[in-house]
């Protein structure tokens, strides 16, 4: 279950390895990747706007935080390099991300291959077309 009241006592953003460090009043102690975070935001556009399973967010390998926003003394907003920005990562849901990651991560590959998709970024040719995607292969 969810800690209801974590106490965050530090936080230490590691820009070269892409990783945050995380260290709560209780004890509890991690250190979440980029990827992770950006995989798991606790955005509405993420985690869906229901009650049903979160969407899966594809091809984040390479994702960066660019910047980290601190919200009050409850939070911090996490800024990534593909435009993402609106989750608000509250202690509570850091120190569960903490508890959790392995368990999460686990889950997230599972989904991922049981539907043939990868963590890595799209390979796109650099010469590909707008029109090239929109064509129906047609000849004249």
């Amino acid at each position: 279950m969810p800690q209801t009241n974590a106490r965050l006592t530090d936080l230490k953003w590691h820009k070269r390895q892409q990783t945050i460090s995380l260290h709560f009043a209780d004890g509890t102690e991690g250190t979440l990747p980029a990827e992770f975070l950006r995989v798991f935001s606790p955005s509405a556009e993420v985690r869906g706007h229901g009650g049903g399973e979160a969407m899966l967010v594809i091809g984040k390998e390479q994702v960066k935080i660019v910047a980290i926003e601190p919200v009050g003394r409850y939070a911090v907003k996490l800024v990534f390099d593909d435009g993402h920005d609106s989750g608000l990562y509250d202690w509570n849901t850091l120190h569960d991300f903490c508890l959790n990651k392995d368990a999460m991560w686990q889950r997230y590959n599972e989904r991922m291959a049981a539907v043939g998709l990868s963590r890595a970024p799209a390979q796109v040719p650099k010469n590909l077309l707008i029109k090239d995607l929109l064509a129906d292969n047609q000849t004249d």
